[in-house]
């Protein structure tokens, strides 16, 4: 097979993508961000829709969220007030998706030492999504509460584009579905409208490839076991 720079380059942009959970503090340029927005922006949507907002915090901004957050998540009775406004993960689990999910979290709590009896160390790990992982930029994700199903399919084209765009930029990423449960502060400090609903988080950033936790690179099925070729 020939060499192709433009496969290559696209095609290790997709693969080296996994999630960071430990961030370098050295700032990402303005400039950097925007231009992986813009790119990201080119995802099809539907009639072009274009359902996306994006809201970037950084330094005080993104402190004072992750501050607010975490007051009310270590707290267990302020806690019990807060769910996620749509169900992230399915209601019932079944196999193989629950083997999966299982794995890629004790695959994780083992790069970290921590044992199943160890829940303060557990909750303490789950805690650092509300610091975005100490990344320098904090991504939160909005779409108008009127848009359906469809839209939604397509703010996931747009959420994968932006993460492929920063790591053809040696930028790394970490998509995080914790920040729906805190929907009502993240609106409060954002200043978001009654229309706005939270999609997600996402932090930003250069992985600190001294973290063990940043080694982890969870598995992939098979072509063969996920595709039916029909002729």
């Amino acid at each position: 097979m020939i060499s192709n720079p433009q496969q290559e380059a696209v095609d290790a942009a997709i693969t080296t993508r996994h999630s960071i959970r430990a961030f370098l503090p050295a700032p990402v340029a303005r400039a950097d961000i925007e231009q992986i927005l813009q790119v990201a922006a080119r995802a099809p949507s539907g009639t072009n829709t274009q359902p996306w907002k994006v809201h970037v915090l950084e330094g005080e901004a993104k402190t004072a969220l992750s501050e607010a957050i975490l007051a009310v998540h270590q707290d267990p009775v302020l806690n019990a007030q807060h769910s996620e406004e749509y169900p992230y993960y399915p209601r019932t689990w079944k196999s193989p998706f629950i083997e999966r999910r299982r794995k890629v979290g004790w695959d994780l709590y083992a790069l970290l030492g921590l044992t199943r009896d160890n829940k303060a160390g557990m909750a303490a790990q789950h805690a650092r999504n509300f610091r975005f992982f100490d990344a320098p930029v904090g991504l939160i994700f909005t779409i108008d509460r009127s848009m359906e199903q469809g839209s939604w399919l397509d703010y996931g084209m747009f959420l994968q584009s932006i993460m492929v765009a920063a790591r053809g930029r040696g930028l790394d990423t970490c998509p995080q579905a914790a920040f729906t449960q805190y929907h009502k502060i993240i609106g409060e400090k954002l200043m978001l409208s009654e229309d706005d609903m939270i999609v997600c988080g996402m932090a930003l950033g250069w992985a600190d490839t001294s973290k063990i936790e940043n080694t982890l690179v969870t598995e992939r099925e098979p072509v063969s076991g996920f595709v039916r070729f029909l002729k």
